[in-house]
């Protein structure tokens, strides 16, 4: 399998260079050279198959049989060995025909630790296999930092860089970034919005001469390795409920974009699903889109589902890319519009092509805040903010269907105590493994949000210069 940018004017890589780079030097992401297929029967039989069997299954067409240094499916098992719950992602029943799909059962708890567990591994293995070393930068908006400290930390070939909005994510969010003690993991407080991080972090990228001397890579939903292993629990879910006999709709919290096109990625790899449902919150510029066809940021608004407080969604340009007929010309396009005029408008064919897999629902704070509750008082089921979010996007499309709904619970509710006391009125047991975290001692530093002070810094405090990682 090779892959080929979103804009088109950067190589065709394999695999492994994909890993490495994350971000295609043009600007764009990777994709598939084309869609590899999971036959009917394959699908059926991840019913009766371990999560990890099932995961090395549905990667091996987009990855190989593995990376430099080691087999995919001993990575796979290592990097779920960890996680609390057998089965990895359970599925549990909320309602006649709505299901939660628990994917925080990892380290972090919170559904990056699923992908991010096992990159962690990858390039770690790659880069030993080859003598390099990487810097890698990653810009949050909450668990995704956590997931990459986890992951990377006290890695001898990696430094982690971890750019988090300042005053804009959870208390248990951030001591999850800041309490490591590993002398390779630096988290960054940044005077700004998750969407200035993220822009530090893509116009860091497009400066080839600083990302070849320190061996820059990127571990955010950009990297298409995140997306791939984020599929697989779209193809066990579905298969639980009797895909691929019938298709099963999935209402997934959405901010970044990564985790919902995890979703079309399956269903383009040919799993059967009904709607994917775009569940956002008060920063609603994807349900904005799927109404106007035009793409427009607004400021963020802090919210208590913070991870999803986000308005440059980055993964949306791998949607145009397949909504345009792959056309790298129309993306390259829209991408320099939006850049010059910081707006952008869907063709008519673009935006049906979109509406013809997504629906789109937000919810307001009131809202989220009312489905805790209602959820609390009629089930016992304690859902965080961001999965209170899902399931009210789901319970408006849920009559629209026959289909399963399977709504993806993203963040285990110990994670946003104030949130969830607040509107059901108890929080929910801390984990032991989250006890530890919430005693240790804090370390971080505060910037500005601007491109030369973030440079500055890595350069002051990474450890590798030179071209080591040239993709």
């Amino acid at each position: 399998m090779h892959y080929i940018s979103t804009r088109g004017r950067a190589a065709r890589l394999d695999f492994e260079s994909v890993l490495m780079a994350g971000l295609a030097r043009d600007g764009g992401l990777y994709v598939p050279e084309f869609w590899p297929q999971i036959e009917a029967e394959t699908i059926r039989a991840l019913a009766g198959q371990s999560y990890v069997d099932a995961a090395s299954r549905i990667m091996t067409p987009l990855a190989g049989d593995g990376v430099a240094g080691g087999k995919l499916s001993d990575m796979v098992s290592e990097a779920y060995s960890g996680f609390s719950h057998q089965a990895v992602v359970p599925l549990l029943q909320l309602d006649s025909n709505l299901w939660l799909l628990e994917l925080f059962h990892g380290p972090t708890l919170a559904f990056k630790d699923l992908a991010m567990q096992l990159l962690g591994l990858m390039m770690d293995r790659a880069l030993q296999a080859s003598g390099a070393r990487a810097t890698i930068l990653a810009a949050t908006s909450g668990d995704t930092g956590a997931a990459a400290v986890e992951a990377f930390k006290n890695r001898e070939a990696i430094d982690l860089f971890v750019l988090f909005p300042e005053g804009r994510i959870s208390e248990i969010q951030r001591r999850q970034m800041t309490t490591s003690s590993a002398g390779n993991v630096h988290a960054v407080s940044v005077q700004g919005t998750f969407d200035d991080c993220q822009s530090i972090m893509k116009t860091l990228f497009a400066d080839l001469e600083f990302r070849d001397r320190i061996g820059l890579s990127a571990v955010n939903s950009v990297n298409w390795a995140r997306i791939m292993a984020q599929t697989v629990y779209y193809f066990t879910a579905a298969a639980s409920l009797g895909g691929p006999d019938r298709a099963v709709s999935f209402s997934v919290p959405t901010g970044n974009f990564g985790d919902i096109f995890a979703g079309y990625a399956a269903m383009q790899m040919g799993l059967p699903v009904e709607r994917l449902v775009i569940a956002t919150n008060t920063n609603d510029i994807l349900a904005r889109t799927l109404e106007t066809g035009r793409y427009e940021p607004r400021s963020v608004v802090p919210t208590t589902s913070p991870s999803m407080d986000i308005q440059v969604s980055s993964n949306f340009e791998r949607l145009i890319f397949e909504a345009s007929g792959r056309s790298a010309d129309r993306v390259q396009s829209l991408m320099g519009e939006f850049s010059e005029n910081g707006a952008f408008a869907l063709s008519d064919g673009e935006l049906s092509a979109i509406r013809a897999a997504f629906s789109a629902h937000r919810a307001c704070e009131d809202e989220v805040n009312e489905t805790m509750r209602r959820v609390y008082s009629r089930t016992g089921y304690l859902a965080d903010p961001h999965t209170a979010v899902g399931i009210a996007a789901a319970e408006r499309e849920i009559g629209k269907t026959n289909a399963p709904m399977v709504v993806l619970a993203t963040a285990h509710p110990a994670k946003f105590p104030g949130a969830v006391q607040d509107a059901a009125g108890r929080t929910a047991d801390v984990p032991k493994r989250l006890k530890a975290i919430l005693a240790g001692n804090e370390n971080h530093v505060t910037a500005e949000a601007d491109v030369s002070a973030i440079r500055a810094l890595i350069d002051e405090r990474g450890r590798f210069s030179g071209s080591k990682v040239q993709v």
